[in-house]
């Protein structure tokens, strides 16, 4: 019985490290299942904007037929944002710079639609018009929330992943940090404002 002793202690000592690496390894699973969940939100708010452009586009066209251009422009930057697409499991910082860089045209081209819609006050007074631009508002400040939860999320997953001992761990079963939305180039700058 002595001679098993030193054994029963290792083997206890081994299941306490074994069960300990599975439970740190459960809860990366679960931090890196919840910013996959945020992204998805992140997308589904984007896809809402992306649906509703073209019920604006026509309502717009109706009105302001002359300006093609800038109904062009909305258009081919929808039909941009809408082609990438990106795993969160295997993100890159570039392709979610890519991923934002086709959004952030996509809301500087609604931005130049709304501008020209602003010269035509039947096109303002116009009940679907005012609907779908309150939509689309929503929708922004939808947008805007799930980029924060995802930023959330991610953080919350990049810190567990990067803690001493979890890092020895991380690294061992593959778990890598998840980048970050970050502001647009020059967002820091209040746009000029000219009458």
């Amino acid at each position: 019985m002595k001679k098993l002793m030193p054994w029963i202690a290792v083997l206890g000592v081994l299941a306490i490290i074994v069960l300990w690496c599975a439970g740190v390894y459960n809860r990366f699973v679960t931090a890196e299942e919840q910013v996959e969940s945020a992204w998805a939100q992140v997308e589904n708010q984007y896809q809402r904007r992306a649906d509703l452009i073209p019920n604006l586009v026509e309502t717009v066209k109706g009105y302001a037929s002359h300006e093609q251009e800038t109904l062009d422009a909305v258009v081919s930057a929808r039909a941009r944002a809408t082609q990438i697409t990106i795993d969160p499991s295997t993100a890159t910082p570039e392709q979610l710079a890519a991923y934002q860089a086709a959004q952030g045209d996509l809301s500087q081209a609604l931005g130049r639609l709304l501008a020209v819609a602003e010269s035509y006050p039947d096109l303002k007074a116009n009940e679907n018009f005012r609907d779908l631009q309150q939509q689309l508002e929503g929708t922004e400040n939808r947008i805007t929330v799930a980029r924060q939860l995802f930023n959330d999320e991610a953080r919350a997953y990049n810190t567990l992943i990067r803690r001493f001992p979890n890092n020895l761990l991380a690294g061992m079963f593959g778990f890598e940090k998840k980048p970050y939305f970050e502001a647009e180039e020059g967002s820091n700058k209040a746009p000029k404002v000219a009458f």
